[in-house]
Parts: C-alpha cells; sequence; structure tokens
C-alpha cells in the first residue's frame, strides 16, 4: 500500500513487450529504425513539426532543453518549489554552464505573468545583474495543480515580449492533459511554449523520457550536448520503443487517466484537509503526527511534506480497490 510516488510504479506490460520486440541488431545511437520515428510520431500528436529526442531521465530532459535556451551567464525563471531547483541537485546549472535559476513564488508552485514582468522589470539591464533567458514552468506543477492553455499563453506573452524562452517541465504533463481534456498542442506550443520534457517514467514508463522542441532551432546543438552530457545511448532503439509503445493507442493518456481517478477517491475521503486542489494524481493533506503514524502502523507508506502535512500519489496501476483503503482510513481519523 505504497503511495510514495509514480517513479515506483510498475512498468506497464506493453512496453515491456516493445524491448523484446526491439532486441534485433539495429543501427546504434539514435540511428536506429526506432529513433527515426519519433520526430514523425510526435509531430502527429502534437499537430506540427516538432524536434523529439530519447533521454534517460526529467532531469536530463530538462537541464538540456534550458541549456539550449539560457548561456552561461544568463538566468532561468522558475518557482521556488520547481523540480530544477529543489530535486535536480544543481544539474541545470551543470549543463548551461553556470546559468542562474531566479526563483518566484506563487500559489500551488504555479507562476504567473504578473510575477514574471515584476521580476523582469526590476532587474536593471546593465553588467552587474544576471538577465534571464528563459521561463521553466512544470505542468503539473510541484503540488499537483495544472495550468490551463490560457494561462500558459499569459505566461508566453510575457516571454515574447522580453525575448525568453518558454520551457516546460511536463514530468506529469500527461495528467495536466487527462485533467484539462484538450489536446497536447493548445497546452504547448499553441499556447506558446518553446520546448517541453514530456514525461513517461512517471507514467508505466520505465527508462525513457522525450524531449520535444516546438522551436526547432533550438535542438541542432542539444544533439551534441546531449552525447557531451553522456546521454546518448548506445542501444537508443530500446529507449524509442518505449515511447513509442506509450504513445500507440493513447497509453500515456489512458495511464493519466487512471492516475487521475484514484487521486480523486482520496481527495473526496480527505475533504476539509486538502491543502490545494486535487488536479492530477497527487494529493496534499493536513496530517499531524500521531495520525501520519497511525496509517503507517496500518500498513500506508507515503511522504511526510512538513510540519503537520503529507503527500499522496497515486500510480497508473492501482486500482479502486487499492486505493479505497487508504481513502477509508483517512475518513476515519
Amino acid at each position: 500500500m505504497r503511495f510514495f510516488s509514480d517513479n515506483a510504479a510498475s512498468v506497464h506490460p506493453k512496453l515491456l513487450e516493445s524491448l523484446v520486440e526491439a532486441n534485433g541488431q539495429d543501427t546504434a545511437y539514435d540511428g536506429d529504425g526506432l529513433s527515426a520515428r519519433l520526430n514523425g510520431a510526435f509531430s502527429d500528436l502534437f499537430e506540427t513539426e516538432v524536434e523529439a529526442m530519447w533521454v534517460a531521465t526529467g532531469t536530463a530532459a530538462n537541464s538540456l532543453a534550458l541549456a539550449a535556451m539560457c548561456q552561461p551567464h544568463k538566468g532561468v525563471i522558475c518557482h521556488r518549489e520547481a523540480h530544477i531547483e529543489q530535486d535536480e541537485a544543481g544539474a541545470p546549472g551543470f549543463y548551461t554552464g553556470g546559468a542562474k535559476l531566479m526563483l518566484l513564488d506563487g500559489q500551488g508552485a504555479k507562476l504567473s505573468p504578473e510575477s514574471v514582468e515584476a521580476c523582469c522589470a526590476a532587474i536593471r539591464d546593465d553588467v552587474h545583474q544576471v538577465q534571464p533567458a528563459a521561463v521553466s514552468i512544470t505542468n503539473a506543477s510541484e503540488y499537483g495543480m495544472v495550468y490551463h492553455p490560457h494561462e500558459v499563453a499569459g505566461l508566453a506573452e510575457v516571454c515574447k515580449a522580453r525575448g525568453l524562452g518558454l520551457h516546460m517541465d511536463g514530468a506529469r504533463f500527461a495528467n495536466a492533459v487527462a485533467t484539462l481534456g484538450c489536446s497536447p498542442a493548445e497546452l504547448t506550443w499553441q499556447a506558446g511554449v518553446d520546448a517541453l520534457s514530456f514525461g513517461f517514467v512517471k507514467n508505466g514508463g520505465m527508462s525513457a523520457e522525450a524531449l520535444i522542441f516546438f522551436d526547432r532551432e533550438l535542438a541542432a546543438d542539444t544533439h551534441y550536448r546531449r552525447k557531451r552530457a553522456g546521454h546518448l545511448q548506445s542501444k537508443g532503439r530500446f529507449l524509442a520503443a518505449q515511447i513509442l509503445a506509450m504513445l500507440e493507442d493513447d497509453l500515456w493518456l489512458d495511464n493519466a487517466r487512471a492516475a487521475n481517478a484514484g487521486a480523486q477517491i482520496i481527495a473526496k475521503a480527505a475533504r476539509d484537509r486538502l491543502l490545494y486542489p486535487v488536479e492530477a494524481n497527487e494529493v496534499f493533506i493536513r496530517l499531524s503526527t500521531d495520525e501520519a503514524a497511525h496509517l503507517r502502523s496500518i500498513g500506508f507508506d507515503f511522504y511526510d511534506w512538513g510540519a503537520g502535512q503529507a503527500r499522496l500519489v497515486t500510480s497508473w496501476n492501482q486500482s479502486v480497490e487499492d486505493i479505497r483503503p487508504l481513502a477509508e482510513a483517512i475518513a476515519s481519523l
């Protein structure tokens, strides 16, 4: 009864099947037939021509995207709770060669156009201050809240006026799309996003994430950066196979819908314990030390999230029967 993280969920059987099917002999690195299909598959999904490449981790996807947008002496505007700030061990600075993360506040770990504009306006245009080059947002956010297309478009308008790139950390992009019911295109390039880290591992994948460039000029040097960073895997066809299996018949979306539905079961039981609206597959609740200890004593695992708070994450492979006992336990506290 583990609700630590969707990173720990099992791999979808269709992905395991895809690995067996890919286990022939083909060109090494990203010259194989499966890797060659990624641009077309993602272009179809996003309804525009994109440049897509596989990487092994979301950290690499985020950092490579930001390195394409931001020179070492510039900065990336993000929320102070953003994954690139809190959970990536300085990787964005490493990959960019030293670019600064410029931290802002915002409810539910979301940025607003007003906060980004105020940040930019306060920076003097001289050599003594770091100049921003990009904005990075997380959808769904670190507190499980989603950016709607119009919110993304509002941020993109500020970025365009200021000459900034716009990156979306989509570790749970599938969950955001499932909640909103919009198309992937509406939530990304049509709203002004330049690059997307498209997460699969949290959503039934095993060891492959996708980096999508809507501004295809940003992709050219990224192929070299990926190699230099140690992420050009020799047998890249196995990463491509996983991603293509997730895209087939919208498996990525079905898995996200299942995880989101599980979170709603817990949310209904938690009621006024909820700290944030539940808009994806993460539930943040008020929970005393004694209450948390009680839940753990009867077999539930989850993360504490600050004093008197807990985070519960549902996964694609957890059924109603898996989740209902936790919901009932919370309701009975």
